[in-house]
């Protein structure tokens, strides 16, 4: 094993590379007329990457596939520790083995929390924009939504903490916190997370943190684990997270979650129990414990890559689209459109990135309700899909002016 972790360590990973996903059922690809009416869009949009994994998954997911007996499979304890070693390393978050349960994602995650934690007419507090899923899985079981809007001051996002405080008084059940952000890249910072959290603990709201772009760490930014701030900060956090987004395994649906007790982590178990979804795929099993174990080196050299092609969407917009001004993100590698000086309502905008630009991208809209004149890029894409994306983009905005 030793051997084969330095031989990993010494690849080099070209995610100039294009790799054709058509008619693999990716979503991103194949549901293009399905989420835009057309297929004749770049798809830039549901947050996947148009990259291959990391060699050392390939390699395990490989293996188990050779073995050729698929049957249902236990969770060795090597599994849980993979993603405590990696939390330590990573984050410097010391995660109790015992306290960590296996879900098929985070938002099932979070939509199976809402349910078992709260009751019907609760409501549910979340900050926008943000992830759409934090209004469906809030309002599929009946709850409602109060929002925390974000404030925005020269392409930057920070909480409207009085705001805040204020939403906390009327009493909700729940808050659901993207840490780090998606859409707005915004990585909180341990203050910021300490205020919010001091906050919660005033007033007696639980808090459920959604940490999925966690490993995405751009430009040198750290990541604070919410259940990290304090050990009373921590008795009221469930943490929702994965390596899906780190390592483009989403399509293997696998997760974790990290309680603050077992009183909470059997109602949340005994919740998937009663559904019989309580079982990773063996090929989860084999990816999540390559990943943590023998990935980071791939990340290494993704990180850069990402921040690169930041960059270039930024520049770009600057040099020969002023009226279309990206968000930095300090994590993730989704960048956030303020488009509104084109002058477009909603249906017009989104009419106009399909049919002229021929993008395929996040309606702002999603993510706040009340939001007009945003969209939401996915640049986890090789460079040249990119440099094509920004031309037609640039093509289209002109026509607005002939």
């Amino acid at each position: 094993m030793a051997k084969k972790v330095k031989e990993y360590e010494k690849m080099k990973y070209d995610f100039n590379k294009i790799v054709d996903r058509s008619n693999t059922n990716a979503v991103k690809y194949d549901e293009r007329i399905k989420a835009f009416g057309t297929d004749n869009v770049i798809p830039l949009w549901i947050a996947d990457m148009d990259f291959e994994t990391a060699k050392p998954i390939i390699d395990a997911v490989k293996k188990r596939a050779e073995h050729g007996i698929y049957g249902y499979v236990a969770k060795p304890d090597s599994y849980f520790q993979a993603f405590c070693n990696w939390q330590k390393k990573r984050n410097d978050w010391d995660v109790n083995k015992e306290l960590v349960s296996f879900s098929p994602g985070v938002v099932p995650s979070l939509s199976a929390i809402v349910r078992e934690f709260t009751s019907e007419n609760d409501t549910v507090l979340i900050q926008t924009p943000v992830y759409p899923e934090f209004y469906d899985v809030v309002e599929a079981w009946d709850r409602t939504v109060i929002e925390n809007k974000l404030i925005e001051k020269d392409g930057h996002y920070s909480i409207n903490f009085a705001d805040f405080e204020e939403k906390l008084k009327t009493g909700p059940k729940l808050f659901i916190l993207c840490n780090p952000q998606n859409p707005v890249g915004r990585v909180w910072s341990k203050e910021e997370l300490t205020k919010l959290t001091n906050l919660c603990l005033k007033y007696n709201v639980f808090i459920v943190s959604d940490e999925i772009h966690s490993d995405l760490m751009l430009w040198g930014n750290k990541h604070t684990p919410t259940a990290s701030i304090s050990k009373e900060v921590n008795d009221i956090t469930i943490t929702c997270t994965s390596c899906s987004k780190t390592f483009n395994l989403a399509g293997l649906q696998a997760s974790f979650v990290v309680f603050p007790n077992k009183a909470y982590k059997q109602k949340f178990d005994r919740f998937w129990k009663n559904l019989e979804v309580h079982r990773n795929n063996c090929f989860s099993l084999a990816a999540f414990e390559a990943a943590y174990n023998e990935g980071e080196e791939w990340l290494k050299q993704l990180i850069p890559y990402l921040e690169s092609n930041i960059e270039y969407v930024i520049d770009f917009c600057n040099n020969y689209i002023p009226q279309i001004k990206p968000v930095k993100p300090e994590s993730t590698y989704l960048v956030w459109l303020d488009c509104s000086e084109l002058g477009l309502n909603n249906d017009e905008l989104k009419d106009f990135m399909i049919n002229i630009a021929r993008l395929g991208m996040n309606a702002g809209q999603s993510f706040s309700r009340s939001l007009s004149g945003y969209m939401r890029m996915n640049i986890a894409c090789p460079r040249s899909i990119l440099e094509k994306a920004m031309e037609q983009l640039k093509e289209a905005v002109s026509s607005l002016y002939v």
